[in-house]
């Protein structure tokens, strides 16, 4: 009787334990994506909204200097913590080709979607172009002269 209580107790606090440990990493998922826009959304988002964030498009350098700038105005980030931080927007919010259509990406495309996503995206430009269309159909505010030069900025850099 005492073997079925030891294996029990044993069973219970194994199921204890894993319970606790699943739950410590839920709470504290240190994951660099994850660590970066918690920092994003504790200092940078503390002076400013997201906006001039999804329109600046920077590369990791670019970041950087931006960062060290708001820093320097009282930002509250870690020094050990500016990498992650700096590589989480350079990933979420890097850089695109230039060219005719950037702007407008950035203008249009960004209220909704981080440049992470629109670079993951490959299409060919008919696809392009009905992304564009249920795009027009979600209310993104993308005008008729806008349209095409969108699609052929989308089309050049963004293909399969």
């Amino acid at each position: 009787m005492n073997l079925r209580l030891d294996r029990t107790g044993w069973l219970v606090c194994s199921a204890i334990i894993v319970t606790v440990a699943a739950l410590l990493g839920t709470a504290q998922d240190a994951s660099p994506t994850n660590k970066g826009e918690q920092l994003m959304n504790a200092s940078c988002l503390a002076c400013h909204d997201l906006r001039p964030i999804q329109v600046t498009a920077l590369d990791a350098e670019g970041w950087k200097g931006v960062v060290g700038a708001m820093v320097e105005r009282g930002a509250q980030v870690a020094d050990p913590d500016l990498p992650v931080l700096v590589d989480y927007l350079a990933r979420t919010y890097g850089p695109l080709p230039d060219g005719d259509g950037k702007k407008i990406l950035l203008n249009t495309c960004t209220v909704c979607h981080d440049t992470s996503r629109i670079k993951r995206t490959a299409l060919d430009r008919e696809g392009w172009q009905d992304l564009l269309g249920a795009m027009l159909n979600e209310g993104a505010m993308l005008s008729e002269q806008d349209f095409p030069v969108l699609l052929n900025y989308l089309s050049r850099n963004f293909k399969p």
